[in-house]
């Protein structure tokens, strides 16, 4: 979400998305979905999917989608440097833990459209980290209103209205167009909007009583689907680190930075045409993230 190669969804340093750690939580469970082969040569279906040199571009903007609350994250100092990386008195250091599910009920709250009411232990700060993330790389991010409804829904109060300011800004015109939108954010006739972000798996690398610092791995779909697009739906790997601090009964992002990766070989799937892409993201829904 963030243009060029500068693109930390929470860069501290407003340094490139190769230079940040950016986590949030991620999923229990990995998983692979494979679409059926298009029909004809519409859109970009029906062909294998061309080699990551042939599509850089299309690759920086998928960047440019996902992560540019960087651009908002980066000003706002104080702890994102440091969170994940030093372990300071009265914290504790985590391994890695296993994915697989701990059987432990889903929330059942709900602030809007996002998950809330989270446990306050290890695991409730990585489910909390893992619905921000998916929160934060939807398509609403596009849309003013929502986008403010979803900062003050992961956010610490101290941080969003500064953060909010920062966003408005990142959201131009020149970034809608550059992602396919019109200027004003609205999506083309007859094109679908693709921007989500799908958990892989949580670390936490430090936590005390109230505050705790959960690295999520993702995948992001990103681009638009649809008859006659110009930017197919791509994905992307990154990882993004959230300082999240317990607030109002809840863990809340204070702040946040994002690393690209781990990235896994192209499979050799077939790219599906515009048009299926386009069914399944209306028709396939979220999921509320668990451990």
């Amino acid at each position: 979400m963030s243009v060029g190669n500068d693109h930390g969804y929470g860069s501290d340093s407003g340094s490139g998305r190769t230079d940040d750690g950016y986590s949030t939580i991620g999923g229990t469970r990995q998983t692979r979905t494979r679409f059926p082969d298009g029909e004809g040569g519409d859109g970009y279906g029906g062909s294998r999917r061309p080699a990551r040199s042939s599509r850089s571009l299309i690759m920086v903007v998928g960047v440019v989608v996902l992560l540019i609350a960087a651009i908002a994250f980066a000003n706002l100092g104080g702890g994102g440097d440091d969170g994940g990386a030093s372990g300071g008195s009265g914290g504790s250091k985590a391994g890695a833990a296993p994915t697989a599910a701990t059987g432990t009920k889903p929330v059942t709250g709900k602030n809007g459209t996002i998950a809330s009411g989270f446990a306050h232990d290890e695991q409730g700060a990585q489910s909390a980290a893992t619905n921000y993330a998916v929160a934060l790389g939807s398509a609403d991010m596009f849309n003013a209103a929502a986008r403010r409804g979803i900062l003050q829904a992961t956010h610490d109060p101290a941080v969003v209205d500064r953060l909010q300011a920062d966003m408005d800004k990142a959201y131009s015109a020149s970034l809608f167009t550059n992602v396919g939108l019109n200027e004003d954010g609205s999506t083309p006739s007859g094109l679908t909007f693709v921007s989500r972000t799908v958990p892989v798996g949580t670390k936490v690398t430090k936590q005390t009583g109230d505050t705790a610092t959960v690295e999520v791995w993702c995948t992001g779909l990103v681009g638009m689907a649809g008859q006659g697009s110009t930017k197919p739906v791509t994905e992307t790997w990154f990882t993004i680190t959230e300082n999240l601090k317990w607030v109002g009964n809840d863990w809340k992002i204070e702040s946040s930075n994002q690393a690209e990766g781990p990235t896994p070989v192209s499979g050799d799937n077939r790219a599906s045409t515009a048009d299926d892409i386009a069914g399944a993201v209306e028709q396939y829904g979220g999921f509320t993230y668990a451990r």
